[in-house]
């Protein structure tokens, strides 16, 4: 049995999207250790002050990705609060010999990262009211798209290792997962997927305060090797509900990119880097 919990504060205006994104979100931990999730329970914090039919869109939205995601909600618990807060408590399972690990890497193996980063800069960038349309639709839809389809194909593959990219942005995770494996990681700053326009709010400051507590975390386990300074804000970016980063054998690449290809995934699958023989660094940019 997988057993977790997640929520947070809202990040959209739109009270179904962010049921959806919330949900999405505390899913995300099982498909990240192999697992299909089972039974879900809401947790609600909400203000009296507000119209009780905005819950009930919260609601909504978090009962259908529960619903895409093949699971039961059965309830939850509810409070008064401040601050609207949302997410689920998720039970799901896996098989004892197909558990995904999050340390494991092996020299030589080929990382994947099936989502796109930069929601925080988006983010950020909306709430200064700057973001384009576009931007704000993609965010969205990544943040909202589910990891089921992504572990389903990755399942099938030689993985050593796999985690889910959240709070702690992509080198955060990286630098977690690399040091558990013992190895270092040799990451392809310009071969990651960024959200729209996500480069162009980098470079105009519109960062989350997140990415430089990131930063300050895991940056003595990094050589940035001269990137930009936008990128590394970029890299540093806390996300919410990410992508399923995978240490994969090498062999099993093409065939499995032509899967992610076939599954018609909402997000965009791409190759970052590779696992090295473990270095005086656990990340190394290029």
């Amino acid at each position: 049995m997988i057993q977790t919990v997640d929520f947070f504060t809202p990040i959209v205006d739109d009270p179904y999207m962010f049921g959806q994104i919330a949900a999405a979100n505390s899913l995300s931990d099982v498909w990240a250790m192999g697992g299909e999730p089972a039974v879900a329970l809401n947790i609600v914090g909400f203000p009296n002050c507000l119209d009780p039919a905005i819950l009930g869109d919260i609601l909504a939205g978090g009962a259908a990705k529960v619903k895409e995601a093949g699971a039961v909600l059965v309830g939850g618990h509810s409070v008064q609060d401040d601050e609207p807060k949302y997410g689920l408590c998720v039970s799901g399972f896996v098989h004892p010999d197909k558990i995904f690990k999050n340390y494991g890497c092996r020299p030589g193996d080929i990382l994947v990262l099936t989502k796109q980063i930069g929601s925080g800069i988006v983010n950020t960038a909306i709430k200064a009211e700057m973001a384009s349309p576009a931007a704000i639709r993609e965010a969205q839809t990544v943040m909202a798209s589910l990891n089921k389809l992504g572990k389903q194909v990755v399942e099938r593959y030689d993985v050593s290792a796999c985690t889910d990219i959240t709070g702690f942005g992509l080198l955060g995770h990286c630098v977690e997962m690399a040091s558990a494996s013992e190895v270092t990681f040799e990451l392809k700053v310009k071969d990651i997927a960024y959200l729209e326009d996500a480069v162009d709010y980098a470079k105009m400051g519109l960062v989350p305060a997140g990415a430089y507590k990131n930063r300050g975390y895991s940056m003595k386990h990094v050589e940035t090797g001269g990137i930009p300074e936008h990128f590394l804000d970029l890299l540093y970016d806390p996300q919410t509900s990410g992508g399923l980063l995978i240490s994969v054998c090498p062999d099993n690449l093409k065939e499995m990119m032509a899967d992610f290809e076939a599954a018609h995934m909402d997000t965009k699958v791409s190759v970052i880097g590779k696992v090295a023989e473990k270095s005086d660094k656990l990340i190394r940019l290029f």
